[in-house]
């Protein structure tokens, strides 16, 4: 049986319908409650799509999945496929330990190294938090002076994950484009007074700084997730005179616009961090796909309107697809072949 745990723009309720369609044995539980590892004791795997904009997933979470999984039971997503997730510090490590080809990331850990780097380095850069998603906390540094600033407070008054500035113009901009009500740029406002609770119970992001190179004439980026080999992928749009392509709502699916070397290398990726599901970030450089920074979730909605995927052997399958039904059938395969290594003991 799979216990599957659903909230509000999560996996959750599509894998619940899934399991129903395919009369796959489940139980719906509750990952807050306190008693969560009782609620799973008749289950062989546990399934959450946990938020890192979530305030009470960031608290627990990972250390819950990870816990799980080390009894011996099946999770989605296991530690091979989260423990990075939305640390684009770990990110660094982790591609470069495995000559994976990462955009040049730049992290110091004390303020003076960072004026010493900035003093010999060239600009423009991109600066980042550690996490975010949708581009927020996403900065391009064009100057020594600018990237003095920006150490003088990494290393002293911090960074606030409630981006009020930065969130407002981005809903205004949204609201000019019909893409959101004028109620979301009102919300916008009241950040400025009251900040998410993802915000309070993560506080400031300070005692480090974080620096990627900035890659030029780049007006998108690819993503493409992998996930029970199969591939599919989108192009995002940079905004309107902007850098940025993640979270712009500007996505185009048309098959002809992504080069299949791309996809092969998001194949070798996710079969070398050996992930259930791999969702990585291109850009190029001079032709050459580089990383930007990989995730395990996405909002499903967005890839309803794929035209369809490739599968491990570069087959492409034409038409509509889900591929939440994915990570149950993989969860699935992974119980399976489990009882059959109980059988031969």
């Amino acid at each position: 049986m799979i216990a599957i745990h659903t909230s509000k723009d999560a996996f959750g309720e599509r894998w619940i319908r899934y399991c129903e369609e395919k009369k796959i044995p489940f139980k719906v539980v509750n990952c807050y409650s306190t008693d969560i590892v009782s609620q799973l004791e008749n289950c062989e795997a546990l399934m959450w799509h946990h938020s890192h904009m979530h305030s009470k997933d960031i608290l627990f979470a990972k250390q819950l999945l990870y816990s799980i999984e080390l009894s011996g039971k099946i999770v989605f997503p296991d530690f091979k496929t989260c423990w990075h997730f939305d640390d684009k510090v770990g990110q660094k490590y982790l591609f470069e330990s495995l000559n994976i080809p990462l955009v040049n990331s730049y992290v110091f850990y004390d303020k003076n190294s960072a004026l010493d780097w900035i003093k010999a380095t060239s600009f423009p850069k991109v600066f980042k938090l550690r996490g975010g998603a949708g581009s927020s906390n996403v900065k391009l540094v064009n100057s020594i002076e600018q990237a003095k600033s920006l150490v003088n407070k990494a290393f002293g008054s911090g960074f606030s994950q409630n981006d009020a500035i930065g969130g407002l113009k981005e809903r205004w901009r949204k609201y000019r484009l019909g893409m959101t009500s004028f109620l979301t740029v009102i919300k916008g406002f009241i950040r400025f007074v009251y900040p998410t609770k993802f915000a309070l119970v993560a506080g400031k992001e300070r005692g480090y700084v974080y620096f990627q190179d900035f890659i030029a004439n780049n007006n998108s980026d690819i993503r493409v997730i992998v996930i029970h080999k199969k591939a599919f992928a989108i192009k995002r749009m940079v905004r309107v005179n902007d850098f940025r392509a993640s979270g712009s709502g500007n996505i185009l699916y048309d098959k002809q616009l992504f080069d299949e070397n791309t996809i092969k290398l998001a194949f070798e990726i996710a079969a070398k961090l050996d992930g259930q599901s791999v969702a990585l970030d291109f850009v190029y450089d001079n032709g050459v796909p580089n990383i930007v920074e990989v995730s395990y979730g996405f909002v499903q909605r967005v890839y309803d309107s794929c035209v369809g995927y490739w599968d491990s052997e570069m087959t492409w399958h034409e038409g509509k697809f889900d591929p939440c039904e994915w990570m149950v059938d993989l969860v699935v395969d992974k119980i399976k072949a489990k009882e059959l290594v109980k059988q031969s003991l």
